[in-house]
């Protein structure tokens, strides 16, 4: 059953929800990235979670995988043209973490 979401901020956490996706999101902003290279850039995420939030991400149309043939073979990780109308929010996200950082080592400071 696929009930219609209410709220457009549910819509958002249904999508990015999760502690990973805001993470490969912003990762694949730079450029495409195979999955080695995304378990670097996220070290502290599972292989099968990054998976499963690779799947969810490309089912919902926010990143392309791309096979190539090759041996061994060789995916790719990429934003989707859909996925890249995602910057604008990663940004700001990234810009009140930077914020809420430095807020919180204002406090702790004084």
């Amino acid at each position: 059953m696929n009930h219609q979401r209410e709220c457009p901020v549910e819509t958002l956490i249904h999508v990015l929800g999760g502690k990973w996706k805001p993470m490969i999101l912003w990762h694949l902003i730079e450029s495409k990235k195979r999955f080695n290279d995304l378990e670097k850039l996220i070290p502290d995420v599972s292989q099968k979670m990054l998976s499963q939030h690779l799947r969810d991400l490309e089912r919902e149309g926010i990143v392309d995988r791309t096979v190539y043939p090759a041996i061994p073979p060789k995916v790719e990780y990429s934003l989707s043209e859909y996925g890249r109308t995602l910057i604008p929010v990663a940004e700001v996200m990234c810009a009140w973490g930077e914020n809420h950082n430095k807020r919180k080592y204002e406090e702790s400071a004084s």
